[in-house]
């Protein structure tokens, strides 16, 4: 019965991957428990394949002096003193982020926190016990706590740090921006759990890589796998009905090339540098960009050269080491 249980509580937690609100009520909670107690009974998995390690490889960082959404840069030297001069604003002594490693909203945190270069702690919370969160009220992430001040949803936490660091600039987004980082959220975000957990194998492969970067025991990590790789993988097709995804490719590629629509020949939707739409898309995707779906949505769309525009801008982690 324990066993049960633990896995129940998993099935919970592992829908973050594809939704900030989770796949939610009690029928979509019975077909996870169902599916993974059906492969918990198996002793022989049908499905195996190796293991993706996702790593992140990322190059030199850049702070911007934002003003009105925009970021403008005349010159190196003009950089230079803009980034200095936001730090200056806002310098943090302890960051801590409270976090899945493969959760979307998650890596929109990370991908701002890079990008800014406000060093931060990772606290890998444990998707079945979840006992790094037990001091928080709200249980769900990411969390981040900023000099000991709880911060939650991500992109209120970006808002608030944008805020931050430019304390003079009442208007956050401009309309273009805003318009962007809400197609993030509310459509970009829900094509990628059909993707990934799209076919018995890519269900397998991404929960190889989050049972691998994720906070579990031995013994959650195996069952983990193949029983959370199993449920989401009929979970999966209950978000493409919910969403109206008839083809889970064609969704990601149309996704991909609206996202390089909207940059109209610019670099990225800032300009010449990003903004907070760019960032929250660039954080969303990376999850994905090494597995199968990532890597099709790159040979299939123009959204390669975006990425790797974004990859080189906001730079190497900016996460402490432990």
């Amino acid at each position: 019965m324990r066993r049960v249980n633990g896995v129940a509580l998993l099935s919970r937690a592992v829908v973050c991957m594809g939704s900030s609100t989770a796949v939610g009520g009690a029928t979509q909670q019975r077909l996870v428990q169902a599916a993974m107690l059906s492969t918990c009974s198996n002793s022989n998995p049908l499905w195996f394949t190796r293991r993706l390690g996702d790593h992140f490889g990322l190059s030199k960082p850049s702070v911007a002096c934002i003003a009105g959404g925009h970021v403008c840069f005349s010159s190196n030297a003009t950089s230079l003193a803009q980034e200095m001069h936001a730090q200056d604003k806002f310098l943090p002594k302890d960051v801590e982020l409270y976090q899945y490693e493969a959760c979307p909203f998650c890596n929109k945190v990370r991908a701002f926190l890079d990008y800014y270069k406000i060093p931060y702690k990772v606290m890998e919370v444990n998707p079945i016990s979840k006992k790094e969160i037990k001091w928080s009220d709200y249980k769900k992430v990411p969390i981040l706590k900023v000099d000991g001040e709880q911060m939650v949803d991500s992109s209120d936490i970006i808002d608030k740090l944008f805020q931050r660091i430019n304390p003079e600039n009442n208007v956050i987004n401009g309309e273009e921006e805003k318009k962007w980082r809400g197609w993030v959220d509310n459509h970009l975000v829900h094509v990628l759990s059909p993707n990934i957990y799209r076919t018995a194998s890519e269900a397998l492969e991404s929960f190889d890589y989050i049972t691998s970067h994720g906070n579990f025991s031995l013994y959650e990590r195996i069952v983990a796998k193949y029983t959370g790789a199993a449920a989401m993988y009929f979970v999966s097709k209950k978000l493409k009905k919910k969403h109206n995804i008839t083809d889970e490719r064609a969704a990601l590629y149309e996704a991909a090339e609206t996202w390089v629509d909207a940059l109209e020949g610019r670099q990225f939707l800032g300009g010449s540098n990003p903004n907070l739409a760019d960032l929250a898309a660039f954080g969303v995707l990376r999850p994905i960009r090494h597995l199968k779906s990532g890597k099709d949505m790159v040979e299939n769309t123009r959204i390669g050269e975006w990425y790797t525009r974004m990859e080189s801008k906001v730079g190497e982690s900016a996460r402490i080491k432990a």
